[in-house]
């Protein structure tokens, strides 16, 4: 009870200096608009190339992309907010004070879902607005959201084992940087069957590749690779919750 207690507490002092500051949270819903925009408008007439065939059109084959992509970033924006708890002196107050220091993790993941939700109703808004189709039924959206979900705790759970081991914001591009590498060097602008050379071995070994090629599968309708891609998003997330409890307990030992 106690480690709910402060799961709870925490996942509510994050989402409420969240929702309360534009600077924090107009960021979380500006990047992902960004780049559907961008990619799906701008580029929609890859759509056309031969060898392009995905059903639900351009705009659904990207806003799988930027869903998920919206995902592992909101877990990282959470990442930065860890960080600028330890610089302010309030994370380390918080680790004198709780009685179950795991309850601290819980707290900030269960933040990070909450925020990465409104991001991906707003992004799932605007992608209806602008004449997304989805082949898929309520089953098959359940099983995209919830593979994104996901996603966003293997994020948070990465940046928070990197918030707490240097505690503090200069850390960010540590938490950045291989989360946008490790998605763009996806297949992002055409299937996996249309790539070549180098990037497309790079793409094959990449596990973030079956989690875009099922979430695809789920908006057209015809699910994919389903095991291996919730079997790969779950892996990375029991990976990174061994890194951020080791983060935690390094953060503990510095006091």
């Amino acid at each position: 009870m106690r480690t709910l207690a402060v799961a709870r507490g925490v996942a509510w002092r994050t989402l409420h200096n969240v929702f309360t500051n534009p600077s924090l949270l107009l960021p979380s819903l500006i990047f992902p608009l960004f780049f559907f925009v961008a990619f799906a408008g701008g580029l929609s007439r890859v759509g056309d190339i031969p060898g392009f065939d995905y059903p639900p059109g351009y705009t659904a084959f990207q806003f799988v992309f930027v869903l998920m992509q919206s995902a592992a970033f909101g877990g990282v924006f959470t990442g930065f907010g860890i960080a600028r708890d330890f610089e302010s002196g309030f994370a380390r107050r918080l680790l004198l004070a709780a009685p179950n220091r795991s309850g601290i993790v819980l707290g900030y993941t269960a933040a990070a879902l909450g925020r990465w939700l409104v991001t991906a109703s707003f992004l799932t808004v605007i992608a209806f607005a602008a004449g997304m189709h989805v082949a898929g039924n309520g089953v098959d959206l359940f099983g995209l959201y919830t593979l994104a979900a996901i996603l966003n705790l293997a994020a948070v759970l990465w940046a928070a084992g990197v918030a707490m081991r240097f505690r503090t914001m200069q850390a960010g591009p540590i938490m950045q940087l291989p989360v946008f590498l490790i998605l763009f060097f996806a297949p992002v602008y055409v299937p996996l069957s249309l790539l070549e050379g180098w990037i497309h071995g790079v793409a094959t070994a990449n596990p973030v590749t079956r989690v875009l090629e099922s979430g695809r599968g789920f908006v057209a309708g015809a699910p994919t690779e389903v095991g291996i891609a919730y079997g790969a998003a779950l892996g990375l997330a029991v990976a990174f919750s061994v890194w951020a409890w080791r983060g935690l307990r390094k953060a503990e030992a510095a006091g």
